[in-house]
Protein backbone atom coordinates (compact mmCIF):
# COMPACT_ATOMS: atom_id res chain seq x y z
CA UNK A 1 0.00 0.00 0.00
CA UNK A 2 2.67 2.10 0.72
CA UNK A 3 4.43 1.78 -2.55
CA UNK A 4 1.23 2.00 -4.02
CA UNK A 5 1.08 5.86 -2.64
CA UNK A 6 4.49 6.71 -3.17
CA UNK A 7 4.19 5.94 -6.87
CA UNK A 8 0.94 8.04 -7.33
CA UNK A 9 2.75 10.78 -5.32
CA UNK A 10 5.60 10.54 -8.01
CA UNK A 11 3.13 10.51 -10.68
CA UNK A 12 1.41 13.32 -9.51
CA UNK A 13 4.54 15.56 -8.70
CA UNK A 14 5.62 14.55 -12.01
CA UNK A 15 2.84 15.58 -13.78
CA UNK A 16 2.49 18.58 -11.81
CA UNK A 17 6.09 20.01 -13.39
CA UNK A 18 4.92 18.98 -16.67
CA UNK A 19 1.99 21.02 -16.09
CA UNK A 20 4.18 24.07 -14.73
CA UNK A 21 6.32 23.61 -17.65
CA UNK A 22 3.78 23.74 -20.13
CA UNK A 23 1.86 26.63 -18.75
CA UNK A 24 5.31 28.84 -18.65
CA UNK A 25 6.04 27.87 -22.07
CA UNK A 26 2.76 28.88 -24.08
CA UNK A 27 2.02 31.71 -21.44
CA UNK A 28 -1.70 30.10 -20.66
CA UNK A 29 -1.91 32.57 -17.64
CA UNK A 30 -1.32 36.27 -17.56
CA UNK A 31 1.67 37.58 -15.10
CA UNK A 32 -0.06 39.91 -12.74
CA UNK A 33 1.99 42.31 -10.57
CA UNK A 34 2.56 42.52 -6.65
CA UNK A 35 0.37 45.51 -4.63
CA UNK A 36 1.01 47.33 -1.54
CA UNK A 37 -0.82 49.76 0.33
CA UNK A 38 0.50 53.50 0.66
CA UNK A 39 0.68 55.48 3.20
CA UNK A 40 -2.46 57.04 1.66
CA UNK A 41 -4.17 53.82 2.00
CA UNK A 42 -3.92 53.61 -1.67
CA UNK A 43 -3.26 50.47 -3.69
CA UNK A 44 -0.14 50.86 -6.02
CA UNK A 45 1.62 48.28 -7.27
CA UNK A 46 5.64 47.89 -6.42
CA UNK A 47 7.64 49.54 -8.62
CA UNK A 48 9.52 48.38 -11.47
CA UNK A 49 8.46 44.82 -12.16
CA UNK A 50 7.95 42.98 -15.49
CA UNK A 51 5.73 40.21 -16.78
CA UNK A 52 3.73 38.81 -19.81
CA UNK A 53 0.11 38.87 -20.64
CA UNK A 54 -1.46 35.70 -21.73
CA UNK A 55 -0.72 34.50 -25.00
CA UNK A 56 2.99 36.01 -24.88
CA UNK A 57 2.80 38.79 -27.11
CA UNK A 58 3.22 41.37 -25.49
CA UNK A 59 4.78 42.22 -21.83
CA UNK A 60 3.90 44.89 -19.40
CA UNK A 61 5.70 46.85 -16.59
CA UNK A 62 5.26 48.95 -13.58
CA UNK A 63 7.47 52.41 -12.95
CA UNK A 64 8.97 53.89 -10.33
CA UNK A 65 5.60 55.58 -9.53
CA UNK A 66 3.95 52.38 -8.66
CA UNK A 67 1.95 52.39 -11.64
CA UNK A 68 1.59 50.84 -15.09
CA UNK A 69 2.70 53.15 -17.95
CA UNK A 70 5.51 55.19 -19.09
CA UNK A 71 6.71 57.93 -17.43
CA UNK A 72 7.27 61.00 -19.45
CA UNK A 73 11.06 63.09 -19.81
CA UNK A 74 9.28 66.53 -18.19
CA UNK A 75 6.62 67.38 -15.71
CA UNK A 76 6.05 70.46 -17.45
CA UNK A 77 2.12 70.92 -18.55
CA UNK A 78 1.10 67.67 -16.70
CA UNK A 79 -1.81 65.98 -17.55
CA UNK A 80 -2.44 62.68 -14.70
CA UNK A 81 -4.76 59.67 -16.49
CA UNK A 82 -6.34 58.23 -13.91
CA UNK A 83 -9.07 55.14 -13.83
CA UNK A 84 -9.61 51.43 -13.42
CA UNK A 85 -8.23 48.04 -15.49
CA UNK A 86 -9.04 50.42 -18.92
CA UNK A 87 -6.25 52.39 -17.94
CA UNK A 88 -4.20 50.08 -15.94
CA UNK A 89 -4.79 48.19 -19.79
CA UNK A 90 -2.38 45.03 -19.34
CA UNK A 91 -4.29 43.16 -21.97
CA UNK A 92 -2.78 45.58 -24.95
CA UNK A 93 1.14 46.82 -25.61
CA UNK A 94 2.17 49.71 -24.00
CA UNK A 95 2.16 51.72 -27.19
CA UNK A 96 -2.04 51.36 -27.12
CA UNK A 97 -1.87 53.09 -23.60
CA UNK A 98 -3.81 56.32 -23.51
CA UNK A 99 -0.42 58.26 -22.16
CA UNK A 100 1.26 57.35 -24.98
CA UNK A 101 -1.51 57.63 -27.65
CA UNK A 102 -2.37 61.16 -25.97
CA UNK A 103 0.88 61.90 -26.04
CA UNK A 104 1.34 61.96 -29.58
CA UNK A 105 -1.34 63.77 -30.40
CA UNK A 106 -1.35 66.73 -27.85
CA UNK A 107 3.01 66.65 -28.09
CA UNK A 108 2.78 70.35 -25.53
CA UNK A 109 1.41 68.13 -22.66
CA UNK A 110 2.65 65.59 -20.60
CA UNK A 111 0.99 62.61 -19.42
CA UNK A 112 0.92 60.17 -16.35
CA UNK A 113 -0.65 56.99 -16.32
CA UNK A 114 -2.36 55.84 -12.65
CA UNK A 115 -4.83 52.50 -13.49
CA UNK A 116 -5.24 49.72 -11.55
CA UNK A 117 -8.43 47.45 -11.52
CA UNK A 118 -10.94 47.98 -8.53
CA UNK A 119 -10.17 51.76 -8.57
CA UNK A 120 -13.70 53.49 -7.94
CA UNK A 121 -14.58 56.77 -8.56
CA UNK A 122 -14.15 57.98 -5.16
CA UNK A 123 -10.40 56.06 -4.91
CA UNK A 124 -9.85 58.22 -8.04
CA UNK A 125 -10.70 61.52 -6.34
CA UNK A 126 -8.36 60.18 -3.45
CA UNK A 127 -5.80 58.89 -6.50
CA UNK A 128 -5.36 62.68 -7.62
CA UNK A 129 -5.41 64.36 -4.77
CA UNK A 130 -1.95 62.61 -4.10
CA UNK A 131 -0.60 63.30 -7.60
CA UNK A 132 -1.13 66.76 -6.67
CA UNK A 133 2.72 66.64 -5.80
CA UNK A 134 3.63 66.07 -9.18
CA UNK A 135 1.61 69.53 -9.85
CA UNK A 136 -0.47 68.81 -12.53
CA UNK A 137 -2.49 71.07 -14.64
CA UNK A 138 -5.32 68.65 -14.77
CA UNK A 139 -6.77 65.35 -13.94
CA UNK A 140 -8.56 63.04 -16.64
CA UNK A 141 -10.57 60.56 -15.01
CA UNK A 142 -12.03 57.64 -16.82
CA UNK A 143 -15.45 56.66 -14.98
CA UNK A 144 -18.12 53.77 -15.77
CA UNK A 145 -21.45 54.08 -14.39
CA UNK A 146 -20.37 50.92 -11.62
CA UNK A 147 -17.27 52.93 -10.36
CA UNK A 148 -20.17 55.76 -8.94
CA UNK A 149 -22.48 53.07 -7.04
CA UNK A 150 -19.42 51.05 -5.53
CA UNK A 151 -17.93 54.05 -4.16
CA UNK A 152 -21.30 54.14 -2.05
CA UNK A 153 -20.63 52.40 1.09
CA UNK A 154 -24.30 52.18 2.33
CA UNK A 155 -25.79 50.87 -1.02
CA UNK A 156 -23.31 47.76 -0.83
CA UNK A 157 -20.07 46.46 1.64
CA UNK A 158 -17.28 46.30 -0.63
CA UNK A 159 -14.11 45.80 1.57
CA UNK A 160 -11.88 45.46 -0.99
CA UNK A 161 -12.64 48.74 -2.98
CA UNK A 162 -12.30 51.98 -1.43
CA UNK A 163 -15.51 53.34 -0.34
CA UNK A 164 -17.44 56.30 1.45
CA UNK A 165 -19.50 55.92 4.30
CA UNK A 166 -22.28 58.76 3.16
CA UNK A 167 -23.65 58.45 7.04
CA UNK A 168 -20.22 59.25 8.96
CA UNK A 169 -19.10 61.53 6.07
CA UNK A 170 -15.75 59.14 6.05
CA UNK A 171 -14.12 57.43 3.06
CA UNK A 172 -12.75 53.78 3.61
CA UNK A 173 -9.63 52.79 2.48
CA UNK A 174 -9.92 48.87 0.73
CA UNK A 175 -8.08 46.28 2.19
CA UNK A 176 -6.12 43.97 0.32
CA UNK A 177 -7.71 40.53 0.32
CA UNK A 178 -5.81 37.05 0.65
CA UNK A 179 -2.47 38.98 -0.50
CA UNK A 180 -0.23 35.44 0.31
CA UNK A 181 -2.57 33.37 -1.21
CA UNK A 182 -2.38 35.45 -4.29
CA UNK A 183 1.38 35.40 -4.21
CA UNK A 184 1.37 31.74 -4.09
CA UNK A 185 -0.93 31.20 -7.34
CA UNK A 186 1.13 33.37 -9.43
CA UNK A 187 4.32 32.12 -8.29
CA UNK A 188 3.43 28.43 -9.18
CA UNK A 189 1.63 29.04 -12.47
CA UNK A 190 0.32 25.49 -12.95
CA UNK A 191 -1.73 25.52 -9.56
CA UNK A 192 -3.31 29.72 -10.78
CA UNK A 193 -4.10 27.61 -14.49
CA UNK A 194 -5.83 25.61 -12.46
CA UNK A 195 -7.66 28.14 -10.12
CA UNK A 196 -8.64 29.89 -13.56
CA UNK A 197 -10.42 27.17 -15.60
CA UNK A 198 -11.94 25.80 -12.55
CA UNK A 199 -12.59 28.53 -9.93
CA UNK A 200 -14.10 27.18 -6.84
CA UNK A 201 -17.10 29.12 -6.60
CA UNK A 202 -18.45 27.59 -10.31
CA UNK A 203 -18.06 23.87 -9.07
CA UNK A 204 -21.64 22.48 -8.20
CA UNK A 205 -22.65 19.53 -6.38
CA UNK A 206 -23.76 16.44 -8.42
CA UNK A 207 -27.53 16.99 -6.83
CA UNK A 208 -27.57 20.64 -7.44
CA UNK A 209 -30.08 21.93 -10.05
CA UNK A 210 -30.16 25.10 -11.79
CA UNK A 211 -33.22 27.51 -11.07
CA UNK A 212 -34.91 29.53 -13.63
CA UNK A 213 -33.48 33.25 -13.46
CA UNK A 214 -36.15 35.65 -11.97
CA UNK A 215 -36.26 38.65 -13.69
CA UNK A 216 -34.86 41.92 -11.58
CA UNK A 217 -35.87 45.58 -10.99
CA UNK A 218 -32.57 47.55 -10.99
CA UNK A 219 -32.93 49.93 -8.07
CA UNK A 220 -32.52 53.65 -8.12
CA UNK A 221 -29.28 54.79 -6.69
CA UNK A 222 -29.95 58.23 -7.96
CA UNK A 223 -30.30 59.77 -4.82
CA UNK A 224 -26.78 58.01 -3.52
CA UNK A 225 -25.22 59.01 -6.40
CA UNK A 226 -26.45 62.91 -5.67
CA UNK A 227 -25.06 62.80 -1.98
CA UNK A 228 -21.97 60.81 -3.46
CA UNK A 229 -21.06 63.78 -5.35
CA UNK A 230 -21.89 66.24 -2.85
CA UNK A 231 -19.79 64.71 -0.64
CA UNK A 232 -16.60 65.14 -3.37
CA UNK A 233 -17.70 68.57 -4.18
CA UNK A 234 -16.95 69.71 -0.47
CA UNK A 235 -13.66 67.74 0.18
CA UNK A 236 -11.85 67.96 -3.42
CA UNK A 237 -10.96 70.73 -5.30
CA UNK A 238 -13.06 69.45 -8.63
CA UNK A 239 -12.25 72.20 -10.75
CA UNK A 240 -8.74 70.65 -12.45
CA UNK A 241 -10.78 67.14 -12.94
CA UNK A 242 -11.91 66.11 -16.28
CA UNK A 243 -14.39 63.60 -15.62
CA UNK A 244 -14.23 60.97 -18.98
CA UNK A 245 -17.47 58.96 -19.48
CA UNK A 246 -17.16 55.72 -20.65
CA UNK A 247 -19.43 55.29 -24.12
CA UNK A 248 -23.43 55.11 -23.52
CA UNK A 249 -23.31 56.18 -19.72
CA UNK A 250 -26.54 57.26 -18.77
CA UNK A 251 -27.08 60.78 -18.88
CA UNK A 252 -28.61 61.10 -15.48
CA UNK A 253 -25.22 60.31 -13.72
CA UNK A 254 -23.92 62.88 -16.67
CA UNK A 255 -25.73 65.95 -15.25
CA UNK A 256 -24.99 65.03 -11.72
CA UNK A 257 -21.45 64.97 -11.88
CA UNK A 258 -22.00 68.52 -14.09
CA UNK A 259 -23.81 69.91 -11.90
CA UNK A 260 -21.24 69.12 -8.60
CA UNK A 261 -18.71 71.57 -10.77
CA UNK A 262 -16.71 69.16 -13.01
CA UNK A 263 -15.92 69.46 -16.83
CA UNK A 264 -16.52 66.38 -18.08
CA UNK A 265 -15.85 64.85 -21.82
CA UNK A 266 -18.74 61.83 -23.14
CA UNK A 267 -16.92 59.27 -25.16
CA UNK A 268 -19.37 58.25 -28.55
CA UNK A 269 -18.74 54.83 -30.07
CA UNK A 270 -21.63 55.11 -32.02
CA UNK A 271 -21.02 54.77 -36.05
CA UNK A 272 -17.69 53.13 -34.95
CA UNK A 273 -16.03 49.67 -35.00
CA UNK A 274 -16.49 47.72 -31.66
CA UNK A 275 -14.27 49.40 -29.38
CA UNK A 276 -13.84 45.89 -27.03
CA UNK A 277 -12.54 42.44 -27.28
CA UNK A 278 -14.70 39.94 -28.07
CA UNK A 279 -14.32 37.91 -25.31
CA UNK A 280 -13.85 41.09 -22.69
CA UNK A 281 -15.56 43.97 -21.88
CA UNK A 282 -12.17 46.12 -21.96
CA UNK A 283 -11.20 48.31 -24.87
CA UNK A 284 -9.06 47.04 -27.47
CA UNK A 285 -6.20 49.31 -29.25
CA UNK A 286 -8.61 50.41 -31.50
CA UNK A 287 -11.10 51.76 -28.77
CA UNK A 288 -8.13 53.27 -27.11
CA UNK A 289 -7.16 54.56 -30.17
CA UNK A 290 -10.99 56.07 -30.66
CA UNK A 291 -10.90 57.50 -27.45
CA UNK A 292 -7.50 59.37 -27.78
CA UNK A 293 -9.09 61.36 -30.65
CA UNK A 294 -12.05 62.21 -28.59
CA UNK A 295 -9.87 63.24 -25.74
CA UNK A 296 -7.32 65.30 -27.61
CA UNK A 297 -9.27 67.33 -29.26
CA UNK A 298 -10.72 68.63 -26.22
CA UNK A 299 -7.47 69.09 -24.88
CA UNK A 300 -6.38 70.97 -27.94
CA UNK A 301 -9.78 73.35 -27.83
CA UNK A 302 -8.60 73.93 -23.85
CA UNK A 303 -4.49 74.52 -25.71
CA UNK A 304 -6.24 77.29 -28.25
CA UNK A 305 -8.05 79.07 -26.27
CA UNK A 306 -5.48 80.13 -23.40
Amino acid sequence: MGTLLLKFFVFLMGGFVIGEAIVRAYHLTSEVPKRYLDGNGIQRYNPDQQGGWKGGNHSWATNELGWTGTLPVSYDSLVTIIGDSFIENFMNPSDCHQDVLLKSRVPKMNFVEAGRSGVSFIEAMEIAASMDSLSPQMHLIYVNAADFTESIRDIAVQSDITQVDLDKRKVIPGIMKSAKLKTILYNVKFAYYLFQRFPLNQIKLGGEKHAPAKPTVQPDHSNSIKSLLEFVKQKYDVKDKIIVFHPKLPDAIKNEVKAAGFKTISLDSDGQDNWTFVYDHHWTCYGHNQAADQIASYLQELIISE
